[in-house]
């Protein structure tokens, strides 16, 4: 098996030597040649730099009829042409002559560059017979669908593949977990320093920093949908996507890296929050999703100082108690971490700021529709119920504590809840148990779990009967906008307090760390409001 390998070695600036930028290629993959035709200007009208013809895509391809509606002078962009073949993920089923000719035809017809697969690329190179012409580029490709061989094998086929007479290498190969691409990463680097052109990806949903930080490491192009649904590899970002939210055009060898830790992490909004307020502040930096598995041994691999802070989410926030050099001392209260950024000397420093982001909304959110004293917490005395015992679970219980509220937790498994409650003071209950539990009237209710998220949206963790006991509900959970949850409540007449509200407070004080910078409160708010 594959041994991870730490990229704190990488310096992508080392090889920093007036290199190109990194390439943004859409693949069209229509099924008529005057639809691929029309993607292709709808490619170039959406930034991109080169367009893939997947002529393997087209239904009933004849290639002398075909290609030049294809690749029409004047073309909206360069053309990479491409015929895959079933046994390398494609969809061509015939003999491999035939598919040489139209890739050959390709080239007489002015394609600028030609892919061909690894494995039948010395008997391509045998047909062609140098008649290549001299603007056309060759790539020769190789996928793995399985894993990411080590660096010592990636390394070995990039010779061998060079060898073909390659003039641009391509290497895809798969993510088990994330650190596999870090491997990936540290041979870009080495074909930087020796001046080798390479496309080096990884893919599906683990391999996804791969398409959007390759021009950090030298990456000659990368690919972007032309639309959601329109993806040639699995978890392939759209080129809107790579361009506006993640500005991959100004990713450069100093850009430094941050982003949000979780599993799942798709359905987070945080990169197009952070990315947007990095850029409006003149900050050099890129924010991604990680998907992680293991958290120690994403934060070993990732030891440069160029991955300079993290966001973490569900699951991870109390192991990342445990992953920090040095914890702040009200995220250690809390036991759990929302907050990783790495300082000058390498160490990682662990913050909370769920706690602040999410009281602070609830107490705004009461003071909004009831009549409060402005010298204490609305907070103070109340009987406030947590759902959830995990690591946003605890930061709302000691938030509620410090502002004088009488906390109670609720939890699936009671044992959780009871461990919960004991550090807090306070009583423990399944969430069975809250169906019947309403001591009083006016109580506060705030779900940190993830039920009701997309796509369970049917889900609620309490029964609209329950609610009625409660006077304010708030729900950490944001996508949608509005949960099962906060719209019952809503309907028995409680105060709503939208999870939307603690990610833009605790997104603000991430960035403030982040960056030693202030926040851009209204910017981060409208974009959250407009753009999620």
């Amino acid at each position: 098996m594959a041994t991870a390998m730490s990229v704190s070695a990488v310096s992508p600036a080392a090889a920093a030597i007036a290199r190109p930028r990194t390439l943004v290629c859409v693949p069209a993959t229509a099924r008529a040649p005057r639809e691929m035709a029309a993607e292709l200007a709808a490619a170039a009208a959406l930034g991109a730099d080169v367009a893939e013809l997947r002529l393997d895509r087209l239904a009933g391809f004849a290639p002398r009829r075909d290609l030049p509606v294809i690749l029409a002078e004047p073309r909206p962009l360069p053309a990479l042409v491409t015929y895959r073949p079933k046994w390398e993920g494609g969809e061509y089923e015939g003999d491999d002559e035939p598919r040489f000719e139209a890739l050959m035809l390709a080239m007489e017809l002015g394609a600028e560059y030609v892919d061909i697969e690894f494995k039948v690329a010395d008997k391509f190179m045998r047909l062609l017979s140098g008649k290549k012409p001299e603007n056309c580029k060759l790539i020769v490709s190789s996928h793995n669908y399985e894993n990411t061989p080590s660096v010592e094998e990636l390394a070995n086929l990039v010779a061998q593949i060079q060898a073909t007479g390659a003039d641009i290498v391509k290497i895809a190969t798969t993510a088990t977990e994330i650190v596999d691409v870090a491997r990936m990463f540290q041979i870009l680097v080495q074909c930087q320093e020796k001046q080798v052109p390479i496309i080096g990806l990884v893919m599906n949903d683990r391999g996804f920093i791969s398409r959007v930080l390759c021009p950090k490491y030298g990456g000659y192009l990368t690919f972007g949908s032309l639309e959601k649904g329109k993806e040639s590899a699995a978890a392939q970002p759209t080129v809107a996507d790579l361009i506006n939210v993640y500005s991959i055009k100004q990713i450069g060898p100093d850009t430094r890296v941050f982003g949000i830790i979780g599993k799942p992490v798709g359905h987070s909004k945080s990169p197009i929050l952070h990315n947007e307020a990095f850029r409006s502040v003149g900050f050099n930096a890129v924010y991604v999703p990680f998907l992680v598995d293991d958290l120690a041994k994403f934060l070993n691999t990732y030891s440069s100082p160029d991955f300079a802070g993290f966001s973490c989410t569900i699951p991870h926030k109390e192991a990342a108690v445990r992953c920090c050099d040095e914890v702040d001392p009200i995220a250690r209260d809390i036991g759990a971490v929302n907050t990783m950024v790495r300082r000058s000397d390498g160490k990682l420093v662990g913050y909370n700021t769920d706690y602040v982001g999410a009281i602070s909304a609830i107490e705004d959110g009461i003071r909004a529709s009831q009549p409060t004293d402005p010298s204490t917490s609305p907070l103070a005395g109340r009987l406030f119920v947590v759902i959830g015992a995990g690591g946003a679970g605890k930061a709302l219980a000691y938030g509620a504590k410090e502002k004088g509220a009488r906390v109670v937790i609720a939890n699936r498994t009671f044992a959780r809840a009871q461990e919960l409650a004991n550090l807090i003071g306070g009583p423990a209950l399944t969430l069975a148990d809250l169906e019947n539990y309403h001591p009083e009237e006016g109580m506060i209710l705030a779900n940190t779990t993830a039920i009701g998220m997309h796509p369970n949206v049917n889900e609620t963790p309490l029964s609209k009967q329950a609610l009625k006991s409660y006077a304010v509900v708030f729900d950490a959970v944001y996508t949608p906008k509005e949960t099962r949850l906060l719209r019952e409540a809503a309907e028995c007449g409680a105060t709503v307090v939208s999870g939307l509200e603690m990610f833009i407070r605790q997104a603000m004080g991430q960035f403030e760390h982040f960056t030693g910078m202030p926040a851009p409160d209204r910017l981060m708010r409208d974009i959250v409001l407009t753009k999620t």
